[in-house]
């Protein structure tokens, strides 16, 4: 998925954990995912906060070495707008978790960017200031509840004004940034518990079905993605998740 990823070198999906303890909580045995997930329109959705604090009870994770910052190129196309706001945003959750003020100041300005790039920054900006102050005050848990409204704000405002195509590319967004960090912390700490969090072959379906039902995003990154996302399904679609099978997901993002 190495194109996918060029926006800025993350609903669906994006990465939130709210793991108070969780450190000392026993690692669990099993991982239902479906225990740990919502329904959207008949799709099992994990949720973010619930899969990764599953996977923080297995065992530390050094969230600062997934924290990126950096802006990348500034893109005029709106449905790429949308797929790079939707890795920010995502962005902004792991710095949220890695404690990482600067970092997450960063991020929500650059949330705000991106959102007046599709139409909808005057529903950011109240949760853009929200964001900036809070994390100087190391207000975790505000950080994080104000980055999930953002999320819905931008959803809702699109939704206003017929773009639900760019909404669901948010969260594919999203969802492409939580993949490839979950897929690289499974990887660095493999165990077959953590190897079932990517056990998601409705949901990267249900993705693939809305690209192929937006003929008019004739773009070479949405390309790009419909082919890695036919690359990863047959890895991750069965019963248990191999290591090798961890590693190639890793090797194509």
């Amino acid at each position: 998925m190495s194109e996918v990823f060029k926006f800025n070198k993350w609903l669906g999906c994006v990465l939130a954990l709210v793991t108070i303890g969780a450190q000392a909580a026993p690692a669990p045995q099993h991982i239902d995912v479906g225990q740990i997930s919502k329904r959207v329109e008949d799709v099992v959705v994990p949720l973010p906060n619930e899969v990764l604090g599953a996977l923080n009870k297995l065992g530390p994770v050094n969230w600062k070495e997934y924290v990126r910052t950096e802006k990348g190129a500034n893109f005029t196309e709106r449905p790429r707008i949308a797929l790079l706001l939707g890795t920010v945003i995502a962005d902004g959750f792991i710095a949220v978790q890695a404690e990482d003020a600067p970092a997450v100041k960063d991020i929500g300005q650059r949330v705000l960017s991106l959102a007046k790039g599709i139409g909808v920054g005057n529903s950011i900006t109240p949760h853009a200031k929200a964001i900036t102050e809070a994390a100087e005050k190391r207000k975790w848990d505000d950080v994080r509840l104000e980055l999930d409204r953002t999320q819905n704000s931008v959803q809702q405002a699109m939704n206003e004004v017929q773009d639900q195509k760019l909404a669901q590319l948010v969260s594919l967004g999203g969802w492409l940034r939580g993949t490839q960090v979950l897929t690289s912390v499974v990887a660095k700490h493999f165990s077959t518990q953590g190897a079932e969090l990517l056990h998601q072959p409705d949901l990267l379906a249900y993705f693939d079905a809305k690209l192929n039902g937006m003929p008019e995003f004739n773009l070479p990154v949405v390309a790009s993605i419909k082919g890695a996302l036919g690359q990863v399904r047959p890895l991750i679609d069965g019963d248990k998740i191999s290591p090798d099978s961890v590693r190639k997901i890793v090797t194509r993002q």
